[in-house]
């Protein structure tokens, strides 16, 4: 089985490292005739609304078909790599089709996944959150990292690296401590005081050496990228209605939407974790919002909290691990829905 914690080519990993437009390079593969849609964000920043980010399956301004991530599209990418397969490896690693199985985590994974939590709280949050008041990520090429801010601004993990694109020019520095990162992105210190009160992990020694695995971090970055591609699939079916924005979370550490009537008391968060202090491996949930009063069920399988886990270990060998992780969504999204 082709891992995903390998080194990425050093053709990805440069362009990983540079300045990017994502759409504008999906965009170019298209030859003027569909207008593309990527899961990554893309610049101009948004300025205004409810999430001062650009939406991946947002038809809005489109002037041609559009090729997307979802069946939302008028063709997905999947369709559309059946006229250009030499392509597959350029939508295999931006997780828009042709996927790679996930594999089982390297050994660092746990440690490296604490640090670059802490490195998301204390930095990476931080930088937007002082600019538009927005706390949450996105997955990027290679990792994670900000939706596009203030003047065309993202900060983002690769890797090992730290970069901070500004306009059409980007800066990548190795992750080493809290302290450097935050010189870097936030012209300061770590910002300490946002999320007091959360339950977040402890910034620590602030010049201690963050222990960022190379392996482990793309993994990380392979984990969200998954996560994202299934979780716009399965926000644009018609019945994820009132769907709001895939967000990934800093304080929590994962990716997760919500759908159906809060009114109704059927609404709930359907999400992805790479692992946190109740499970030691990554896992897909489902949490509703109103728990009580819910038909008894052993779908409602979780027991740190009142909902439902899928862990990696019931999934990596899977056939076909998105259509696994859909179907764990779909059924307890149908039950709730009943």
């Amino acid at each position: 089985m082709e891992t995903l914690h390998a080194t990425p080519s050093a053709d990805l990993l440069t362009a990983a490292l540079g300045a990017r437009d994502p759409r504008a390079e999906a965009q170019r593969l298209l030859n003027g005739r569909f207008d593309a849609r990527v899961l990554e964000p893309s610049p101009p920043a948004v300025d205004d609304g409810e999430w001062f980010a650009d939406d991946p399956t947002d038809p809005a301004g489109a002037y041609m078909p559009i090729v997307g991530p979802t069946g939302a599209a008028a063709l997905t990418w999947t369709r559309w790599l059946g006229d250009y397969p030499d392509q597959a490896g350029w939508a295999r690693d931006r997780w828009l089709a042709a996927w790679r199985p996930l594999t089982r985590p390297p050994a660092t994974f746990a440690e490296t996944r604490s640090a670059l939590h802490r490195l998301a709280v204390y930095v990476l949050s931080p930088a937007r959150r002082r600019v538009n008041g927005k706390i949450a990520l996105r997955w990027t090429l290679g990792g994670l990292g900000t939706p596009f801010f203030g003047d065309d601004e993202q900060v983002r993990v690769v890797g090992e690296w730290l970069v901070r694109q500004v306009g059409e020019a980007a800066t990548a520095l190795p992750i080493t401590t809290l302290n450097q990162a935050a010189a870097t992105v936030l012209g300061g210190p770590p910002d300490l005081e946002w999320a007091a009160g959360l339950d977040v992990p402890p910034a620590g020694d602030l010049d201690e050496r963050l222990p960022v695995d190379p392996a482990a971090s793309y993994w990380l970055g392979d984990w969200f990228g998954f996560a994202y591609s299934v979780l716009e699939e399965l926000r644009a079916d018609r019945e994820s209605t009132g769907g709001g924005r895939v967000q990934l979370w800093a304080e929590h550490f994962d990716a997760s939407f919500e759908c159906l009537s809060d009114a109704e008391g059927r609404r709930a968060g359907y999400g992805m974790s790479p692992g946190d202090a109740a499970h030691d491996q990554p896992y897909a949930y489902v949490v509703p919002w109103q728990f009580d009063g819910l038909a008894a069920s052993d779908l409602w399988n979780a027991t740190a909290f009142k909902g439902a886990v899928l862990p990696l270990g019931e999934f990596v060998d899977a056939p076909d691990q998105r259509d696994a992780v859909l179907a764990f969504f779909r059924e307890r999204r149908a039950l709730l829905a009943s």
